[in-house]
């Protein structure tokens, strides 16, 4: 379905431009900006974002920062659902209707190419200027984009962290491993000596967890799974039947437990937590979690970028990036406004609040990003600057499609039911198929 809503890019992107032309590149504070002084409401559509169960919520400390730098505009928090196919749908549901509100959204960073394509998100690239994309970590900018226009503005992150045990490898005279193949060994090492039952566990579930894993091993092949224009696939089988083979071999090794293709974020966060494994591929929570009431590796655990192959990309390896992004309703009557808010939150002011304790989201801001008080926070955000990020193939409209073409023949080569050359023979043939498909 190719919903044919119009954007209004008229006068109201001209009145935008103006208002951007004094964001100065990516360390700029986002700080008022002179223009009208009518008073403004805006709709802010966002789910809860807080630490933990009954934690402190980052919505309204954005929004009562926002409102003492912008005086004349109001931020009404609008609650949406918290699973993110439902607020997806309800999302659809509204903008395709036509409603105005909400003016500004948080939206999941795979949604680019199917909001872009059905019209569903403003592109914000033709309203702010190329020095307000600077600011932004590089890799975030790319995965917020469709068709060559960005729809999303990088809010806060998650992405993929080696977590291991520090007192393990002390013991066994082992160094943080820089390359998949030197994981691999130790891994299978430790568990061959009785140091700990599993070596190293990961996402390997037939599910999007699998599409993430996936696509970290494969950049560091150097791979693309999609071509310059994200129009077609253009994954090297090559290339796949590597990451495969490798995948499959760390089960067949010993490195990795065979019910490792069953694992999901949760289950393999508690393999490593109750001192059941060496090493654990997890996103930045994973470290709070080791480190929280009930873990059996309190003080014994370390954070390193993710390895990379020893015959590919550089150390460090990529990480796939989650997390989420603010798009602009199409039928938004307050863009200026929207795009205020947008440069405030994105801005040093607004990521320094979310990266702060008792929030500690990461932030997408470089200048944040690298600023040695954050750094300080947590072992995660430390090594921040010393990571390289990969977005999902989320630049086609039917990444729902791709991305199962991924993760069902990841699983597959990891379980053991189809041969790595076949099951990226298979990826490569679904892939083909998926981004020809049409509909949300």
């Amino acid at each position: 379905m190719n919903l044919k809503i119009r954007s209004r890019l008229g006068a109201t992107a001209t009145a935008a431009l103006s208002l951007v032309a004094l964001i100065n590149g990516p360390s700029a504070a986002a700080a008022p900006v002179a223009h009208s002084s009518m008073d403004t409401t805006i709709t802010w559509w966002a789910s809860p974002i807080s630490p933990g169960s009954g934690g402190p919520d980052l919505r309204p400390a954005l929004v009562t920062a926002f409102e003492k730098a912008y005086p004349s505009i109001t931020v009404k928090i609008q609650t949406a659902p918290n699973n993110t196919d439902t607020n997806r749908a309800d999302l659809i549901t509204t903008i395709s209707g036509g409603s105005s509100t909400p003016d500004v959204f948080m939206g999941d960073v795979i949604w680019p190419g199917q909001f872009g394509f059905h019209h569903l998100a403003l592109p914000l690239s033709k309203y702010l200027p190329a020095s307000f994309w600077t600011r932004f970590a590089p890799g975030l900018v790319a995965g917020a984009s469709f068709g060559g226009q960005v729809y999303g503005a990088p809010f806060f992150q998650d992405q993929g962290f080696l977590y291991y045990r520090s007192d393990l490898l002390k013991a066994a005279g082992m160094s943080v491993p820089t390359t998949w193949e030197q994981l691999e060994s130790d891994a299978a090492t430790l568990v061959k000596q009785g140091k700990v039952k599993y070596g190293f566990v990961f996402e390997g579930s037939s599910y999007e967890g699998g599409t993430c894993n996936f696509m970290e091993y494969y950049a560091d092949t150097g791979g693309q799974v999609l071509n310059s224009t994200d129009t077609a696939s253009v994954l090297n089988v090559a290339d796949a039947t590597k990451v495969l083979t490798f995948v499959r071999s760390l089960v067949t090794s010993g490195a990795s437990p065979a019910a490792v293709d069953t694992m999901t974020e949760p289950s393999a966060n508690t393999a490593f937590d109750t001192g059941e494994a060496a090493f654990l591929r997890n996103w930045d929570y994973a470290y709070g979690t080791a480190q929280g009431t009930g873990s059996s590796v309190v003080g014994k655990v370390g954070v390193a970028p993710l390895p990379t192959f020893a015959s590919g990309e550089p150390f460090p390896g990529y990480s796939n990036i989650g997390g989420w992004n603010l798009y602009i309703n199409p039928h938004s009557k307050n863009v200026t406004a929207d795009l205020d808010f947008i440069n405030f939150i994105t801005g040093t002011v607004g990521q320094t609040i979310e990266a702060e304790p008792p929030f500690s989201e990461i932030p997408t801001n470089a200048a944040v990003r690298a600023n040695p008080k954050i750094k300080a926070l947590n072992a995660p955000f430390a090594i921040l600057s010393e990571t390289r990020l990969v977005p999902r193939p989320a630049q086609n409209p039917n990444y729902p499609q791709i991305s199962q073409a991924i993760y069902t023949n990841f699983n597959a080569a990891l379980a053991g039911s189809a041969s790595p050359s076949a099951a990226a023979a298979a990826m490569a043939s679904q892939l083909k198929s998926a981004v020809t498909s049409s509909g949300l």
